[in-house]
This record gives C-alpha cells, sequence and structure tokens, in this order.
C-alpha cells in the first residue's frame, strides 16, 4: 500500500486557518490513511470517488458512514470547533516550564 503524504508542519496544519496547534501537547498529529471502503480519512480533501457520498441512492443506509473508520484522530472538523480547540490546546506547558511548578504558585507571598 502507498504511504499517504503527510499534510501538517510542525504538529500543526497551517492550511486550516481554525485548526489547533498540537505541538507540546504529547499528542502527535497522524497521517491520512485509507478506511475499508477505499477512502482517505485525513487528507483534507473531503471527497473521495469511493466515498457512500459520491454515489449515494435511497438504497444507501447512511449508518454506513458511522465509526471510528470515519474519523481521522488528528484532522477531524471537529478539532476546529473552539471548545475543541481550547481541549487540545491546554495541553501544553505553561510559558515558563521548566521553571514553574504545574500546579503550585511558589513564588506566592516572595515579594
Amino acid at each position: 500500500m502507498k504511504k499517504l503524504k503527510k499534510i501538517t508542519v510542525d504538529e500543526t496544519m497551517p492550511h486550516q486557518i481554525d485548526s489547533p496547534d498540537f505541538k507540546d501537547t504529547n499528542m502527535k498529529m497522524k497521517r491520512p490513511f485509507v478506511n475499508d471502503f477505499g477512502v482517505v480519512i485525513g487528507d483534507s480533501q473531503y471527497s473521495s470517488a469511493n466515498s457512500p457520498l459520491e454515489q449515494w441512492s435511497d438504497e444507501i443506509d447512511p449508518a454506513i458512514m458511522s465509526g471510528e473508520e470515519w474519523v481521522h484522530p488528528t484532522n477531524d472538523i471537529g478539532w476546529n470547533t473552539r471548545e475543541n480547540r481550547e481541549l487540545i490546546e491546554s495541553k501544553k506547558k505553561p510559558n515558563a516550564f521548566p521553571f514553574m511548578h504545574p500546579t503550585k504558585d511558589v513564588n506566592h507571598g516572595k515579594d
């Protein structure tokens, strides 16, 4: 099987303006993958000749397009919402790392 092209730059997707920055979050961007239907998931193209959406008819059950094989772990449109961007970006260490305690203000009362 052909290796799919990497579409990220330094744990970001600059081609998507609202995409979160995964850098320094301990979550690594994943490459696109091909699901059991031969559809590339996570390439930001959103259209595939093999997709049931491209061959839709009254006989196609919409449930055929549900499940994990239709969702990319790091390049899904859901990451572009404000809530999900905040969720992933909250995993970053503070800018003062490693010189501050992650939960205690050790400077409190020192000035």
